[in-house]
């Protein structure tokens, strides 16, 4: 399993306040990109997507896991939360490339590149690539419990 370096939590957690003004805008523009694709596309909730309640949720999400990086601990029952959610819809662990594809970006283009510069987006890409490694193991527990019941 991926781990972030040090120094890729620090900028995270450094980055928290501009999650917290920026998130739904970081969030909304990575769906965009991501719901491109329409086999990704039809993993999700059409009416969530439309609502903003899916990009308010995963901006949330976002949010508390820049502030918690440090402390995995503390988001236990939210990753339980998203595994099942995961599992519910069908997510696998090919469909995680394509997130951080269109996540990375969003950053950039919300944030701007004097923000969201090479050493930030690289330390997002960190982060997100460990929490990514928790859920997809999680998930893959989740999917042979429910095929062995």
């Amino acid at each position: 399993m991926r781990t972030a370096s040090p120094a890729a939590i620090a900028i995270v957690k450094a980055t928290a306040p501009a999650i917290e003004k920026h998130g739904v805008e970081i969030t909304t523009a990575m769906y965009a990109r991501l719901l491109q694709d329409l086999e990704i596309a039809a993993l999700f909730d059409r009416a969530a997507q439309e609502s903003g309640e899916q990009p308010r949720r995963l901006a949330g999400a976002i949010l508390a896991y820049a502030r918690n990086i440090d402390k995995l601990e503390n988001l236990g029952t939210a990753v339980q939360r998203m595994v099942a959610r995961h599992v519910e819809t069908g997510v696998k662990a090919e469909h995680y490339p394509h997130v951080a594809a269109a996540l990375l970006p969003a950053i950039r283009d919300v944030l701007g590149a004097e923000i969201a510069t090479d050493d930030v987006l690289n330390a997002w890409g960190e982060a997100y690539w460990m929490l990514a490694d928790i859920l997809i193991a999680a998930e893959a527990q989740a999917y042979e419990a429910a095929q062995a019941a």
